[in-house]
């Protein structure tokens, strides 16, 4: 009989595939099957986020409830970032967990599951050369990592001590594994980086230097390949070329993430973010002047330290005048070995509370506004989730999620829509014939 592995996967796209990652290797080499329900598991892996506070005091939660509920003999592995930074001290304040592997550490899976109380959080380990073993939680898209680590010191952000320095993943890996995902059925990749149109800056073995503008160039060039999606381009790397690219790709899905952080100047600045907020927005309209149907995603904090009244304010102008298609905010939350742990002027808690609620409304005005012009309009659609009620669920090319009635033979294909039905995180439609 096959060995049981129940996974819970916390925080970004990179966590999960390292999740998908750690699945391939323990099921090609150990002969585990994954399965939904942590009861019956021989092996439960929590793969864990430090970006914010929560989701570490959510892990010590979790896994009191994995320990009181598994069954006898099941091994706990705890993964990922809060891994990294926070290291033996997990064993030491759940000593029933066998043991803590980082984020940079993901191809020892094999190697710590024989090894009770391992640590291994080396955040210099460098596996980006490592071939994984294949495995995707779904059969429609591939998520692919195309670097490791961050090397930018934005002051808020713990990621540079838990992932390391930024190294790119070869080009002939990347690709190879995105031929492999269209062999199987795949119609869309989505490549993953904590500065992925950074790729390219280094490597740590003899390879071709490549930007990621090239890369995304090679890679529309395979064949069954209909989207490219990414996932997170910084800022300060959007240069005209990669703009230009990306505008005139018809394989690169017209929908960016723009992290904008803050929209003053000032608290830029004091976030170490390398760009300015008139930079921001002239790449915004560039962006715009060349794609005028792409959508635009943001991260923003508020209450960063110093963060003033009028800094606030000029964050709410930037969002009017951007009004971008989706947000994802949060108050500060001072993080571990980060520079901004040791700044003194805070914002006080409930005052930070009120900013965000007011940003966050904000945002869903303008979100209302700008989705109720498009009922009627008509898109192409990628179908990946079947839902309940007998709708299909799948997204356009700019990444508007869409609904219509249908049943999982619809899974996998892409169709014409038109827009009956506006709702504020994802429309209805009908397939046109």
């Amino acid at each position: 009989m096959s060995k049981k592995l129940f996974v819970e996967t916390l925080g970004c796209a990179m966590n999960s595939r390292d999740s998908e990652h750690m699945i391939a290797e323990l099921r090609e080499k150990e002969g585990y099957e994954i399965i939904d329900n942590f009861e019956d598991a021989d092996l439960i892996l929590i793969n864990t986020c430090s970006v914010r506070e929560r989701p570490v005091h959510k892990l010590f939660s979790e896994l009191g409830g994995f320990q009181k509920k598994k069954k006898a003999g099941a091994k706990i592995g705890v993964c990922g970032c809060t891994a990294s930074h926070l290291g033996d001290e997990i064993i030491k304040r759940a000593p029933y967990v066998n043991f803590v592997l980082g984020a940079r550490n993901v191809s020892k899976i094999t190697e710590v599951l024989h090894k009770d109380k391992a640590v291994e959080i080396a955040i210099n380990y460098d596996e980006s050369e490592f071939a994984f073993k294949d495995f995707r939680s779904s059969p429609y898209k591939a998520y692919i990592n195309i670097s490791i680590g961050c090397d930018k010191s934005c002051t808020f952000c713990i990621v540079p001590q838990t992932r390391g320095e930024e190294i790119s993943i070869p080009e002939y890996l990347i690709v190879n594994e995105a031929k492999k995902a269209v062999s199987t059925g795949a119609k869309e990749i989505f490549l993953l980086g904590q500065n992925v149109n950074n790729y390219g800056r280094r490597f740590s073995g003899t390879q071709e230097k490549i930007n990621f503008t090239e890369l995304l160039r090679r890679l529309s060039q395979i064949e069954g390949l209909e989207r490219i999606r990414f996932t997170s381009p910084h800022p300060f790397h959007m240069d005209d070329e990669f703009i230009e690219e990306f505008a005139k790709n018809p394989k690169i899905c017209k929908s960016m993430h723009m992290p904008l952080q803050s929209g003053s100047t000032k608290v830029l600045k004091d976030m170490k973010r390398g760009y300015s907020k008139e930079w921001f927005l002239n790449r915004v309209e560039k962006l715009r002047s060349m794609c005028p149907d792409v959508t635009i995603s943001t991260d923003i904090i508020v209450a960063f330290p110093s963060e003033s009244a009028e800094d606030f304010e000029e964050t709410l102008a930037v969002m009017r005048e951007v009004k971008f298609d989706q947000i994802f905010s949060f108050k500060y939350s001072p993080r571990p070995h980060t520079e901004a742990e040791s700044f003194t002027n805070l914002v006080d808690e409930e005052l930070g509370s009120e900013r965000l609620s007011t940003l966050q409304l904000l945002h869903n005005e303008l979100l209302d506004e700008k989705n109720a012009t498009l009922l009627g309009n008509i898109y192409t659609v990628y179908f990946e989730d079947l839902n309940r009620d007998n709708f299909v669920a799948g997204r356009s090319d700019n990444n508007i999620v869409i609904k219509v009635k249908g049943s999982e033979e619809l899974l996998g294909e892409i169709r014409d829509v038109k827009i009956t039905s506006i709702g504020r995180t994802i429309l209805t439609g009908e397939i046109l014939a």
